[in-house]
């Protein structure tokens, strides 16, 4: 086999050479079916984007089997993380692989593996930018009700359990626990989806306020080019002064009219919608909530039903921290134990508060 990487006389590849080969191979067909698959959920110039990707994948493709030759054999398997991203694309939608595959692309082994080019490497790099790009604008769109739903989870999930535990350190009776449980459940549901209905609401009706209006654009054409206050159009809106009597200047000889002027409903998708969120943070609040009354539901009493509460919403914790980590591309694990934390703290303050005032009323 000729030696690829100093063109020189043909050198037989190292077992261990080949190995990694065949796994590079793996790994790039794995990524140009997962980029494939999430192009055919797409349309127009996100579809084209994610198909760019997927043709240099296979750029790479052909490199590492022009190394191995008659060595590639039959396709191994990707990494196992690869193959997880894959399984994800075709269970779930583009917002969350991609997400995930913007962290995949930042961790690429290129840079440092003398048998990838310099080329291969710098593709991989912009891949990340890309990807991040992409990632970014799903994450606009599902911002508003995202929030929502998070905030909704890990407010029932650390509430009612902190509820649960005070009143039961406090020395209440289990129907009484099961009941307070259920009771700030319905209320803290009810309150988060009317505050987050309300939030929302009154955040685009600021929004609405600011943007800007179509008077502006209708009145182009007969304003005197020599004299206007389009340029104050521009600066009003931060741009400054001589770019923005350079821009007035070539919009009033064109008479186009730009986005700046007749402005766009952008932050209002970034923002969500009323209903959106308060049925989200509604159905996420009642979720979370549920976790510590199970026990309680089930029929356990005393101890076994605390430890399996703090259990339960520990675990919940653990998930909700963890997806919203893969999701703001940010380390999963570290989000993950900055929740529990967070609520272990609230819980174990609420139950201290609890025995101190349940031993004094006692």
């Amino acid at each position: 086999m000729a030696d690829e990487r100093s063109g020189g006389p043909t050198v037989e590849p190292r077992a261990s050479d080949v190995r990694r080969w065949r796994q590079r191979l793996a790994d790039e067909r794995t990524e140009a079916a997962l980029y494939r698959n999430l192009a055919s959920r797409q349309v127009g110039e996100d579809q084209q984007i994610l198909l760019g990707i997927a043709e240099a994948e296979e750029r790479h493709i052909a490199h590492w089997e022009a190394l191995l030759g008659p060595d590639a054999g039959r396709p191994g398997r990707a990494s196992l993380r690869l193959r997880l991203l894959a399984l994800l694309a075709r269970r779930f939608g583009s917002v969350f692989v991609l997400a995930l595959a913007q962290r995949a692309e930042s961790r690429s082994p290129y840079a440092d593996d003398l048998d990838a080019t310099a080329a291969m490497a710098a593709d991989e790099r912009v891949h990340e930018e890309v990807v991040r790009g992409l990632a970014s604008r799903g994450r606009a769109r599902v911002s508003g009700t995202f929030r929502a739903a998070v905030f909704g989870a890990n407010d029932g999930l650390v509430s009612n359990l902190a509820l649960v535990l005070g009143v039961a350190a406090g020395g209440a009776t289990t129907s009484t626990v099961l009941l307070t449980g259920l009771a700030g459940l319905l209320a803290g549901a009810l309150s988060m989806g009317a505050g987050e209905y309300i939030s929302v609401r009154s955040q685009r009706e600021l929004l609405m306020a600011s943007t800007p209006g179509t008077g502006a654009g209708a009145a182009l054409p007969h304003l005197d080019v020599d004299a206007n206050e389009l340029a104050l159009v521009y600066r009003a809106r931060g741009m400054p002064a001589d770019e923005a009597e350079r821009r007035a200047d070539a919009m009033l000889r064109g008479h186009a009219v730009e986005p700046e002027v007749i402005g766009t409903h952008g932050d209002h998708d970034v923002v969500g919608t009323g209903i959106g969120a308060a049925v989200s943070s509604f159905a996420f609040f009642a979720s979370g909530a549920a976790v510590p009354v199970l026990p309680f539901l089930v029929g356990l009493e005393g101890g076994a039903a605390l430890v399996l509460a703090c259990s339960l919403v520990g675990l919940a914790l653990l998930l909700t921290g963890a997806v919203v980590g893969m999701l703001s591309g940010g380390p999963p694990l570290r989000r993950a134990g900055r929740q529990l934390v967070v609520g272990a703290a609230a819980a174990s303050t609420t139950y201290g508060l609890g025995l101190a005032f349940g031993a004094t009323v006692g």
